[in-house]
């Protein structure tokens, strides 16, 4: 009916994506400038934290946007075959990737001027964004044309958000995001740095001294926008929620319970998946980003 393809930002698991039919476009990474890997393809996300923790605050990785001709080659197989393409992509706040992909679009317009090729800016990154491309799967099983589907994505994507906390503030500043977060007190040692992402933009939601009450307050977050939600006459039973983690597997677990503790009743808690914030984002955040996305479903 339709192709779903996304930007590697979207950190679905390989197999998932697989499973799904999503084609994933690979953001690149470094660990030294020179030499830039694909993300997954070339660079397994295991061994991208393994090699961050293992220089932690000694080397700092940095990640490089699709091409022109990464997209060029994503989408013109399908447009070869006549099948309309929804292109998910990350934040243009964050990435040039959208724009690559637009740039991409025109040049196979060119030559085929029949294709449809929607280019969406997702306003959101990583598990959330990977939420985003699953609600469009959603859509495509359930048979939605591509035109209502398109719509429908466009129509939720501002309700996304991400609450979350890192292990420090040094990745966010060495990576140049530290400047979106004014009031940030970038120089007390120790800090943990809560912080919102909406709209396509990251905001200070306040800070914290321990790991511990930097994880309780992302819960409180989370509880406080579903208190605005539920208040504004919102049906939780629209909307779903999913627990984003980097290098320690063990402390999501332990938070996905807490999570599943808190809102049960309330949210469809036993759907809650946990899903590997991949290199894309992880440069910014360090080893240690931890939190939740929350989506209205499409």
């Amino acid at each position: 009916m339709y192709q779903i393809i996304s930007d590697g930002s979207c950190d679905l698991p390989e197999q998932l994506a697989k499973d799904k039919g999503v084609e994933v476009v690979p953001f690149y990474v470094s660990f030294d400038e020179k030499t830039y890997y694909k993300e997954i393809e070339e660079m397994p996300i295991r061994k991208f934290y393994d090699e961050m923790v293992e220089k932690e605050n000694v080397v700092f990785p940095k990640s490089s946007l699709p091409s022109i001709e990464d997209f060029i080659a994503s989408f013109e197989k399908y447009v070869k075959q006549g099948i309309p393409i929804i292109c998910i992509c990350i934040t243009v706040k964050f990435s040039g990737s959208y724009q690559a992909a637009m740039n991409a679009r025109s040049i196979l317009l060119e030559t085929y001027p029949d294709a449809k090729i929607e280019v969406i800016d997702s306003t959101i990154n990583t598990v959330l964004q990977g939420m985003y491309v699953l609600e469009a799967v959603k859509l495509q099983e359930q048979g939605v044309p591509y035109e209502e589907a398109v719509q429908r994505l466009l129509s939720i994507r501002e309700t996304g958000r991400i609450f979350f906390t890192v292990g420090n503030v040094d990745y966010l500043k060495h990576g140049g995001r530290i400047g979106k977060l004014s009031g940030l007190a970038a120089s007390v040692l120790g800090i943990r740095p809560l912080i919102t992402l909406k709209e396509g933009e990251i905001f200070p939601s306040g800070l914290s001294r321990s790991r511990r009450k930097s994880l309780d307050a992302v819960v409180n977050l989370l509880d406080n926008h579903v208190k605005s939600l539920q208040a504004a006459g919102e049906n939780m039973a629209d909307y779903i929620v999913d627990v984003g983690y980097g290098y320690d597997i063990q402390e999501a677990e332990e938070f996905l319970a807490r999570i599943r503790e808190k809102f049960r009743g309330i949210l469809d808690v036993d759907q809650i998946q946990m899903y590997q914030i991949g290199a894309t984002i992880a440069v910014h955040t360090g080893p240690y980003p931890l939190g939740v996305g929350f989506l209205k479903k499409a």
